[in-house]
């Protein structure tokens, strides 16, 4: 006799396509506190809004400009992303650390899915890591003296780079078992990065547009118009990156379907096609653009007429006009003879010809009564348009004060500073040693001014004295004081001060 043993079959549950994502975002979710949480992360945002703060209010002297201040955002979020490079790397293997994952077999969701919810868990870092970006940036933008526009792409850049380093962080737990392979990768990119090992990055373009932040040796604002980066094919590119590397994670924990590998190639082909685009030659329109701007400024420029003086500003620095008018009627307030009433055209200029890949000097201009202003204002920007102003109206051109060692060095210095709230101040500024004794170069927006050790003594003299007193004997001696071959003890003898011992005699 045989006895038949039937199982009676246990229907499978399967659980409703809903209904796993929703856990995916529900483990994303906690990963994401988990990840906000973490030591290092915290670490990394403390300093990040530190140097918000102690870096954006000195941005270009309280007077930025925008398209320069977009950039500024960049290189801050490097921080936050390594941080959380090594976090989420560290997340992932948890389970494997702590030998638990045997456990999820159990659970709903399938490992290429946990793969996708930690991915996912680097979004509000990102999104912090934005609102950050927008304070910063914003903090600019309001600012009543600032001018030109931002690039929405080149703010984009900073929480990019976050996600882009969370996705590397899941690939390489996905690839390699061992928590030592997110720091490894970091030094590997430090070296790369800093290290020289990186292809040549001193042109404008190229390679170095695959970087994930490209960055720009400049002291020099120029019209935005001018730039010219591919900010927008680089967002693109970082997009791209971030997707490709997110989804190869998801390959990599056992991820398939025809849909995961379309979007992979999808992926793929974005971060493909907008690299090699914005590695692509600068057009030759930028060029001749850049060049124009350098050589013939007045073809693109906007003039203003303020009592006798005419200002000719690029359309975005216009607004500084009343600025810039207000230095011109200090100085020119205290001169004599017909300066007081001469009429000048302030005109701004740059070195626009390399980009912003390099500095470039102005050239002096040899047209009568005009002063050169740069795209800069605020600290020492200030005494150096003082002070070329001053030089020009004693000497009549800026070329003329190039070279000029003797007693109208005196008279330019003080014109240039006695009206500035606080003279001795402005004159270390204006100096490029930093020093108020002895000789030294006197900065302007074009070639620079040099001071004897005896001008500096006797000017110093003379900003110790009442405004006043002084600038009625500079206006009756205008003449001889502004003579070509004044010398500065004649000159300090005119202003009732003491000569200095030593000639005239620069360097």
């Amino acid at each position: 006799m045989s006895a038949v043993l039937e199982r009676t079959p246990v229907a499978a549950r399967t659980e409703p396509r809903g209904a796993s994502w929703a856990a995916v975002l529900t483990l994303a979710l906690f990963e994401a506190r988990r990840l906000l949480l973490r030591i290092p992360v915290l670490t990394a945002f403390a300093l990040y809004v530190t140097w918000i703060v102690w870096r954006t209010p000195v941005l270009e002297n309280g007077y930025p400009a925008l398209q320069d201040a977009d950039r500024a955002t960049q290189s801050g979020p490097l921080l936050i992303g390594l941080a959380v490079l090594v976090c989420v790397n560290q997340a992932v293997l948890r389970s494997r650390r702590r030998d638990t994952e045997r456990h999820f077999a159990v659970l709903v969701l399938r490992p290429w899915q946990r793969t996708a919810a930690h991915a996912l868990s680097a979004a509000p870092s990102a999104l912090l890591v934005a609102v950050c970006v927008g304070a910063q940036y914003g903090w600019s933008a309001l600012r009543p003296d600032a001018v030109g526009s931002g690039s929405p792409a080149e703010l984009l850049v900073g929480p990019l780079t976050v996600l882009l380093a969370a996705a590397l962080g899941v690939l390489l737990a996905r690839l390699f078992a061992s928590v030592l392979a997110a720091p490894l990768t970091i030094v590997l990119l430090l070296f790369l990065l800093f290290g020289g090992a990186f292809p040549d990055v001193s042109e404008e373009r190229g390679v170095r547009w695959l970087l994930p932040v490209v960055s720009e040796n400049t002291q020099q604002a120029i019209p935005s118009q001018l730039i010219d980066r591919p900010a927008t094919w680089h967002a693109l590119y970082l997009l791209g990156l971030v997707l490709t590397l997110t989804l190869l994670a998801v390959l990599a924990s056992g991820g398939r379907g025809r849909l995961l590998l379309g979007t992979v190639a999808g992926a793929l082909a974005l971060a493909l096609t907008s690299g090699i685009a914005q590695t692509a030659a600068l057009p030759d329109a930028t060029t001749v653009a850049r060049a124009q701007a350098t050589d013939a400024p007045q073809k693109e420029q906007t003039c203003v007429r303020r009592g006798g003086t005419t200002y000719c500003a690029f359309p975005e620095w216009k607004p500084r006009v009343g600025t810039w008018a207000s230095v011109v009627d200090h100085v020119q307030s205290l001169t004599g003879g017909t300066a007081r009433e001469r009429p000048l055209l302030v005109r701004q200029r740059v070195y626009a010809t390399d980009g912003l890949t390099a500095d470039g000097a102005i050239d002096p201009s040899a047209t009568p009564d005009q002063v050169t202003v740069g795209t800069g204002w605020g600290g020492t920007r200030v005494p150096e348009f003082s002070a070329a102003v001053a030089s020009v109206l004693v000497a009549g051109s800026e070329r003329a004060t190039v070279g000029v060692c003797d007693g109208r060095m005196v008279t330019t210095m003080w014109l240039a500073l006695s009206w500035q709230p606080d003279p001795v101040k402005s004159l270390r500024a204006v100096r490029l040693d930093d020093s108020v004794t002895g000789s030294a170069i006197v900065l302007t927006p074009t070639d620079p001014l040099q001071m004897t050790a005896g001008q500096t003594h006797v000017v110093r003299q003379l900003l110790g004295k009442p405004r006043e007193s002084v600038a009625a004997k500079v206006k009756a001696h205008w003449a001889e004081l502004t003579a070509p071959n004044v010398t500065s003890a004649q000159a300090a003898k005119l202003l009732g001060v003491k000569a200095p011992k030593e000639a005239d005699k620069c360097d």
